[in-house]
């Protein structure tokens, strides 16, 4: 029996050798796999071939993993200023009496305080949390320091935004009647290592800008959160009435290298927020 000859396919829409052809499937007898042909990311194209089922990409190779994206960097510096604060920049809670008892030379007279305005650096940085009458009371009231009689803390974070990312600054201290101020500074810069994930890069050295008659110490330390390695400057001073250690976290120091640090301008700084915070009684 002579068979009918088969069916004409009906051109393509561009005739010529780039018209469409038709693919065999996987299977006997040309049918289609079980979940049919899949078109390409961008759909059959007219007047050329369609890509074949399960083609990766539209390039012909693997598309690779994405890698998880990591935390915004605003966040991490939240959390890193945030850890200094709790934990580690008051320092008055993990020097306790380095020096042993207590010497016979008299206290200073208290003549000044700490306080917490609202803005610092000339409107630079806002208030955002002051935790002076809290965490910073407490602490006080939990430790004893025969060299220091405690009149209050100073606690506090800040925050400023800097070409679309977010800086923060930690002020914490305490103020009284200080007889060893030198002690009571390298305590503060101490305290700053036990803050959560925190390690001091550079040891704390002397970096008292000319002229000043405040010694300021200063040192690098570096922060982990999220993958994000934050890199910053801690600062500290002491007086015979106030304490206290200022540090600035800068999303723009995530993975700086701690050599590359001004500590020369964290000093300069950090006297700044000094003449602002510390008034007469």
């Amino acid at each position: 029996m002579t068979m009918p000859p088969p069916p004409q396919q009906p051109p393509g829409p561009y005739p010529g050798p780039y018209q469409q052809q038709p693919q065999p499937g996987p299977y006997p007898g040309g049918q289609p796999g079980p979940y049919g042909a899949q078109p390409g990311p961008y759909g059959a194209q007219p007047g050329f071939p369609q890509q074949y089922p399960g083609q990766p990409g539209p390039y012909g190779g693997p598309i690779p993993p994405q890698p998880p994206r990591k935390k915004r960097t605003g966040l991490v510096v939240g959390i890193v200023a945030g850890s200094l604060v709790l934990l580690g920049c008051l320092g008055y809670g993990v020097k306790m009496v380095i020096d042993g008892a207590g010497d016979d030379t008299p206290f200073p007279e208290a003549t000044h305080k700490l306080t917490v305005p609202k803005t610092l650096l000339d409107s630079e940085y806002t208030l955002a949390q002051d935790m002076s009458g809290t965490e910073g009371k407490k602490v006080l009231e939990d430790t004893y320091d025969p060299n220091v009689r405690t009149g209050g803390a100073a606690v506090a974070q800040y925050t400023a935004q800097k070409d679309g990312g977010l800086k923060a600054l930690v002020v914490s201290g305490y103020y009284g009647q200080i007889k060893n101020p030198d002690v009571q500074r390298r305590s503060l810069l101490s305290g700053a290592g036990t803050a959560q994930n925190a390690k001091i890069e550079t040891p704390a050295k002397d970096v008292t800008p000319a002229g000043s008659d405040v010694k300021v110490e200063c040192e690098v330390l570096t922060n982990t959160e999220a993958g994000n390695k934050v890199t910053f400057p801690m600062c500290a001073w002491a007086d015979g009435n106030t304490a206290a250690g200022v540090a600035v976290v800068d999303a723009a120091n995530v993975g700086q290298k701690p050599e590359d640090i001004d500590l020369a301008a964290a000093a300069e700084l950090t006297l700044k927020v000094r003449s602002e915070i510390r008034l007469p009684l």
